[in-house]
Order: C-alpha cells, then structure tokens, then sequence
C-alpha cells in the first residue's frame, strides 16, 4: 500500500459524523502512557508527521520523561491528532502494538520523520513498516493495521473529541489539566505548567 503525503489530506475524512462501535472495548483504543497512576496527567496531542511534534520529542521529552515522569511528578498520555492521511495510518500501527512498546515505536518515528514522512523517494509504508518490525510486527500485521476501518474512525472520533472538548486545531497540543497550551515547548514551560496543574 502507497500512501502520499500530499495527495492524503484528513479534512473531507472529519467531516463524516461519529459512529457508534461495536461494544467491546478494542485493548488498541486503550490510554497510551508514561509514568504513574496518582501523577499529575499532562496530555499531549501529536501528529506523527508534525515537525514540530518530533522537535518536542527528541528535543523536551527525553528530559521530562527523566526528570517529571520518572521521579513520579508527572504522567504522561498521548492522544492521536492526525494531521493528514499519513499520520493516520502511522497512528493505526503505533495502536496496533502492544502498549509497552507504543512509546518507542511513536519516538522513533519521530525521530525518522526525514526518512518516511518527508521523503518523496521512498514508499512510506515500507518505511513505517521498517521500523514497526523492530517492535516486533511483520508487514501483513503493519497492512492489516492500515487495512483496519475501525481502528480508523476510532482515531478519527477521537480527534473530533479534542477538538470539540478542549479546541484542539494544531499539534502539539498539551492539557495540563484544564489549560490548553499549544505548541512546542521548552522543558522549563512544561515543568512549570505541570507544577501548576
């Protein structure tokens, strides 16, 4: 399967109402986290394919994680916000894996952005199945990921949800609590805000 970039923009996908699924709850659906239970909870909205979402993760999230998340200050949850086709399907096999391996998966494609996002030479697919194999995925579970409707519209009707909920329009979006804070930003405004919530 070939996605590109360009050619797959999510505006006409989010404008198809919310479904109602079926009523056993999908384990991919699940909180994706960091850090312990009774900790203040920052969410983070992201998109795979956003810049500077991947600047906040290689740049402000080994720290956090280092010093908020492992000292117990701070849990960290991350919400799907696609942005585009790409970053959609990127999402549905970051959810297809276990929960445990969710946070290296969505850092290392953030890390890679230049090599399967922004790469009009190479078959992005191929590329987000590269590194899904090191989590431990074959390329028929990385196709049947993509392949999967309902995982789609999840992800989808969760987008729908921030933006109706908190005013989600642009990644990365942090909750600190009830404050909305889009945008990058640096580990000294991150710890503030989680010191505030």
């Amino acid at each position: 399967m070939s996605l590109s970039r360009r050619s797959l923009l999510l505006a006409p996908a989010l404008m198809v109402p919310a479904v109602a699924f079926a009523q056993t709850p999908d384990p991919r659906l699940s909180e994706r986290s960091a850090g312990q239970e009774d900790a203040k909870v920052v969410v983070e909205y992201f998109s795979l394919t956003c810049s500077h979402c991947a600047a906040f993760h290689k740049e402000t999230w080994p720290r956090v994680k280092q010093e908020l998340v492992s000292t117990g200050k701070v849990r960290m949850v991350w919400r799907d916000f696609p942005l585009d086709q790409l970053a959609l399907a990127a999402a549905q096999v970051a959810r297809s894996l276990p929960a445990e391996r969710y946070e290296g998966f969505i850092s290392a494609l953030l890390g890679s952005q230049d090599r399967w996002a922004f790469n009009r030479n190479a078959d992005p697919v191929a590329e987000i199945a590269k590194v899904a194999a090191l989590a431990g995925m074959t390329r028929e579970q990385v196709d049947a990921a993509i392949a999967d409707q309902g995982l789609r519209r999840a992800i989808l009707e969760s987008r729908l949800k921030a933006e109706q909920e908190f005013k989600v329009n642009a990644t990365p979006t942090f909750v600190f609590g009830t404050r909305v804070v889009p945008g990058g930003i640096s580990f000294d405004r991150f710890a503030a805000e989680a010191a505030a919530t």
